[in-house]
């Protein structure tokens, strides 16, 4: 299974992998399909170890899973399609995470930067933390209990997959541009879209029925909501 980075649907479907050539870093070829849910091109540029194509080959789309590839770029579309963010959330912390979400593909260190940054403008904006490191002010959410266990367990996962520890400046500084692994920049980018459900959308949702209900209530002549 894959998922089309331009319509976020997933399938299965056979690829085009075309070798381009090999040098000094190994094989490079593309691999190539079109979606069949928005029929849009997709291509990759791929870094194999030397052998590990032969010839231009039809398969599976998952090629970036198979043993021997070292890298997979995303070239068409030029960026992966994520959700939007949500009107909800302030325009300087949304500024924040379109950017980081933008560079995702090409520098995972920076993307990285931008959404530990703009994670701590949001529990800074909503969770009221005590100025800190960032390490610190996850600690003090999590001490509060507000969240549900899953998101919970997401946010703190932040830390043990960034390592403070091994990369303390990864903690006294959000800004600073450090090694990280593309996992780690995609799992910021995910606890991200959580928190933005759970701090900005779900209570705009929840006041919308609660003014609906007590608009009913008040159409039948009974009290409105307290």
């Amino acid at each position: 299974m894959t998922t089309c980075p331009h319509c976020l649907v997933a399938f299965q479907d056979n690829d085009f992998r075309t070798l381009l050539g090999d040098d000094i870093d190994g094989q490079w070829l593309t691999v190539t399909y079109t979606c069949p849910a928005c029929q849009r091109l997709v291509v990759y540029l791929i870094n194999a170890d030397a052998g590990t194509f032969h010839a231009t080959t039809r398969g599976y789309s998952n090629v970036g899973t198979l043993e021997g590839i070292n890298s997979r770029r995303l070239i068409i579309p030029r960026i992966a399609a994520r959700k939007p963010c949500p009107t909800e959330v302030p325009d300087y912390i949304a500024k924040d995470y379109s950017r980081a979400a933008l560079i995702m593909e090409d520098s995972p260190e920076a993307s990285a930067a931008l959404s530990r940054r703009c994670l701590q403008s949001v529990l800074r904006d909503t969770a009221k933390v005590k100025p800190g490191n960032l390490a610190s002010e996850i600690q003090e959410v999590l001490d509060k209990k507000e969240f549900p266990s899953y998101l919970s367990e997401q946010i703190d996962a932040i830390r043990h997959i960034g390592n403070f520890g091994a990369h303390p400046m990864k903690s006294n500084s959000v800004d600073t541009i450090v090694g990280v692994e593309p996992q780690e920049a995609e799992w910021n980018l995910e606890v991200l879209e959580l928190l933005f459900d759970f701090y900005y959308v779900q209570p705009v949702v929840a006041a919308r029925k609660w003014a609906a209900l007590d608009e009913k209530l008040r159409d039948v002549g009974k009290a409105g909501m307290k």
